[in-house]
């Protein structure tokens, strides 16, 4: 079975993989981008970008839970040695792919591990991308129950094409009042009664 990793090289690139890369399905920018794209390259050719992906996920809870954990990671005075023992049996205990290990002790020999978290996210954006996920936001006055959320879904996807999925992400915000904000793609949709409101009030003032 053939290993792919991430190795460093020079400050102009800072890492890279050992094998012909991956087109990431988007292309995120700033370090976090670079760092998300080699990883992303290192998981896809290994075929084990659900791993990672979960592997990432398991960590972002872990630093959630373990405000000690948390500290560790951003501490920037610990050397190097020392902190990659003890974040090894970490991911040894939560049974880590080597991919990911790898990953975090390039991490830590460019002294990134404070922007783990960061990195994650724009990880899982590329893997949203590739399975042809459309994030969309409702925000509400109160929680949908499950009849009003299969509607709410069934509409959505009409405005998407047959190769797309839905990612329904559903807020609450009770300031709202009523109604519901909807955000998809390029399109932002403000049906709350707050808004509502709002508008009338302006157009009674502007009569008076």
């Amino acid at each position: 079975m053939k290993r792919f990793f991430i190795t460093k090289l020079s400050t102009n690139n800072i890492y890279a993989i050992k094998g012909a890369t991956v087109k990431p399905p988007i292309q995120i920018f700033g370090l976090e981008g670079r760092y998300a794209h080699a990883l992303y390259s290192a998981a896809v050719r290994g075929k084990k970008e659900n791993v990672v992906e979960k592997d990432l996920d398991t960590f972002a809870n872990l630093l959630k839970k373990d405000k000690a954990l948390h500290e560790f990671v951003n501490d920037p005075t610990l050397k190097r040695k020392s902190k990659l023992e003890k974040l090894n049996t970490i991911l040894l205990q939560q049974k880590f792919d080597k991919i990911t290990m790898n990953f975090f002790e390039v991490l830590a020999d460019n002294n990134r591990l404070s922007r783990v978290k960061n990195i994650g996210v724009a990880f899982s954006q590329l893997m949203s991308a590739s399975r042809g996920e459309i994030e969309c936001t409702v925000i509400s006055a109160q929680k949908l129950d499950a009849n009003n959320t299969k509607a709410l879904e069934t509409a959505l996807k009409g405005f998407l094409k047959p190769s797309e999925v839905l990612k329904l992400n559903l807020k609450v915000d009770n300031s709202l009042l009523g109604g519901l904000i909807v955000e998809l793609k390029d399109k932002y949709i403000d049906m709350s009664t707050a808004t509502k409101i709002r508008k009338i009030s302006n157009i009674l003032k502007q009569a008076i």
